[in-house]
């Protein structure tokens, strides 16, 4: 079965670095489009990040362009999202999406082409 676990939340200040890790099995991980949403509280969850299955196209929300990126290791079946620069307004559970088969980068962004998510690592920011 297909399983996306999350890692590498936590606590950071204002300024600081996390890495998240998403691990994944049950499936050709390199055939693929992968993302990052999170959710922060009281808030829709909304598109971080997306990386094509070759690691070529990818997208950015706009609230992180400059201070996030995605990239993905096919040989250790895992998708990684930097963050650098956080910012309270970073504070959310972090998701990793798999894009449903045909799906590229922009119809993942969207959400409906997710069709598998994992369980949320949570990345708190403090000021």
């Amino acid at each position: 079965q297909v399983q996306l676990e999350e890692s590498g939340g936590g606590l950071v200040q204002a300024g600081g670095s996390l890495r998240l890790s998403c691990g994944v099995s049950g499936y050709t991980f390199s055939l693929y489009a992968m993302g990052w949403f999170r959710q922060a509280p009281g808030k829709e969850r909304e598109a971080v990040a997306a990386i094509g299955s070759e690691g070529i196209f990818t997208y950015y929300a706009d609230s992180v362009k400059g201070r996030f990126t995605i990239s993905r290791e096919n040989g250790k079946n895992t998708v990684y999202l930097q963050m650098n620069g956080l910012k309270p307004e970073d504070t959310a559970v972090y998701y990793c999406a798999k894009g449903a088969r045909g799906v590229g980068t922009p119809r993942l962004v969207e959400g409906t082409g997710v069709d598998y998510w994992g369980k949320g690592t949570l990345v708190t920011v403090s000021s």
